[in-house]
């Protein structure tokens, strides 16, 4: 990236010296998701992040791709042990049995929710009205962990068989697949963010 790329506004959160986390945060936070693979793509990383970083997944993002089928549902679904014991072996990903069985099961849940809905894309916007909300925190400081509306989702998602879906989790998944706008306001995806204020796009 240009030294020019580096001066733009951004979240305090980002570290300026991880040109990936740069990337992620300049391109993909934030930005709303209608995409069902994609969506199951956040779902089972914002769930393998739990007590790690962000940044450790992310820089495993590619390992997960690989060893996930492309976060295929359809695939992940009829992962069995075989498929569990090579994932565990995999340096590549969180080798987590826990996660890795939850990545299963929310997949198996992910196409349910799919059958019932048409797409998991009008499940999961509908929490929202179909328009991303916009918080317009001006400081990392005002920034909650979870709401009300992440409480509803965690609910919603457990009672459907969901693993590794609290509150928190949800929150950050709401946050990452731009179902909230929470940058600060100051980082000039905000802005950006804001006049695009993207409505349906799945029809």
């Amino acid at each position: 990236m240009s030294p020019a790329v580096y001066e733009l506004p951004r979240c305090a959160w980002v570290p300026l010296n991880d040109p990936l986390y740069v990337e992620y945060h300049d391109f993909e936070w934030g930005t709303p998701i209608h995409d069902d693979r994609l969506l199951f793509e956040f779902l089972v990383l914002e769930g393998a992040q739990a007590g790690l970083s962000w940044k450790t997944i992310l820089h495993k993002r590619q390992g997960y791709r690989s060893a996930f089928h492309g976060f295929q549902p359809e695939i992940v679904s009829k992962y069995g042990e075989t498929e569990i014991r090579m994932l565990m072996g995999n340096q590549a990903i969180v080798r987590n049995r826990m996660k890795i069985n939850a990545a299963i099961i929310n997949a198996n849940a992910f196409l349910n929710v799919r059958d019932e809905f048409g797409t998991f894309d009008k499940y999961i916007w509908e929490f929202v009205k179909r328009s991303p909300l916009v918080n317009g925190w001006v400081s990392i400081k005002d920034v909650p962990a979870k709401t009300a509306l992440s409480d509803q989702v965690s609910r919603d998602l457990l009672k459907r068989g969901f693993k590794f879906v609290g509150s928190t989790i949800c929150y950050s998944f709401l946050q990452a697949t731009g179902l909230i706008n929470d940058h600060t306001t100051d980082c000039f995806r905000f802005a950006q963010l804001t006049q695009e204020n993207p409505k349906d796009q799945s029809d």
